[in-house]
């Protein structure tokens, strides 16, 4: 009997994987936890050493998205991520870079374009949406820079083509190291205006090109 454990024990980690990247999907919940609490209560699970790895409802988001998104997903992609583009050529002197699911290829529909830029004061940045007549919020995100520590940065957010984008702006030297990521706790990767527009030109971003910073 306990020889079939583990493997029922890897059924069903992958069953929750698969349930929450099924309620990311169609729920719009952004936040990898809430997702896995939610698919655990459907399955009963209360022992933490079940549930799935963030990575791992990725990648079952993908696979998601690749058996039920198909086409809608595909262009829901290339908008979400030709607003990036133009949104960072606005907003160039700020060297901003994507980040985030847009920048992963598992956005869905509820997700905003996710932007770091980079500047000496913040409100430079607002400044530059207000002289080009760009309505926006302006606010904070807490951003988890390693393990042990959280930081409130400024933020702004906007619409461009008619997505919504979300620009945390970060101290120019912010540019050297980025910040955990929220799937693997490693450095996000952030790509820079070259990098999308190889994306919207169907190159597929490398492990060379697609480093932190």
């Amino acid at each position: 009997m306990s020889k079939h454990q583990p493997a029922r024990a890897e059924n069903l980690r992958r069953a929750i994987a698969q349930e929450a990247a099924r309620i990311m999907a169609e729920h719009g919940v952004r936040d990898f936890l809430v997702a896995k609490r939610k698919a655990a209560e459907r399955y009963g699970v209360v022992d933490g050493g079940l549930l799935p790895k963030n990575i791992e409802i990725e990648e079952a988001l993908a696979g998601y998205q690749r058996l039920f998104g198909g086409e809608s997903h595909a262009e829901s992609l290339q908008s979400q991520r030709s607003a990036a583009l133009e949104a960072m050529q606005w907003l160039e002197e700020f060297q901003p870079r994507l980040v985030g699911p847009v920048l992963a290829g598992t956005a869905t529909g509820h997700v905003e374009v996710q932007l770091h830029l980079f500047a000496d004061r913040a409100e430079a940045v607002s400044l530059k949406l207000m002289d080009q007549g760009i309505a926006h919020e302006v606010g904070e995100r807490r951003v988890k820079l390693n393990a042990e520590r959280m930081q409130a940065y400024p933020a702004v957010r906007f619409e461009m083509a008619g997505e919504p984008i979300e620009a945390v702006v970060f101290p120019r030297d912010g540019i050297r190291q980025a910040p955990a990521s929220p799937v693997d706790g490693k450095p996000m990767r952030r790509a820079d205006t070259a990098e999308v527009e190889a994306l919207l030109g169907g190159e597929q971003p490398t492990a060379n090109r697609l480093q932190p910073g």
